[in-house]
């Protein structure tokens, strides 16, 4: 499979890793939105929210996420998962998006 994602979880590539465990790893994004912007992924591959086939894999990415956030210092936070390619999914890896460290609006955009 020919997935960046899946090469990062691999430890295939490099990444600035920040959280890894036996299912799912995070790391900074490489073009940040937010002075705090990482994604969390996990290391089996989905390619969207769709392909998810166990509320267990869906659990696995959630429940890491405060466990960083507190990692970090950070306390209030942006999630987003984008869902197809209309929706701005670029990689096709599920994938949560995690910013920190600005104001955001609602609704975005």
């Amino acid at each position: 499979m020919d997935c960046i994602f899946c090469k990062i979880a691999n430890k295939e590539i490099p990444s600035n890793l920040i959280y890894e465990d036996e299912k799912v790893v995070a790391f900074y994004d490489l073009s940040p939105q937010a002075p705090v912007h990482f994604l969390v992924i996990p290391k089996k591959h989905y390619s969207s929210l769709n392909d998810i086939d166990s509320k267990e894999a869906f659990a696995d990415i959630f429940s890491v996420i405060p466990k960083i956030a507190e990692k970090l210092g950070i306390k209030d936070y942006r999630t987003v998962v984008n869902t197809g390619e209309s929706a701005g999914q670029s990689v096709f890896h599920i994938h949560v998006h995690v910013m920190a460290g600005r104001e955001f609006k609602w609704p975005a955009g």
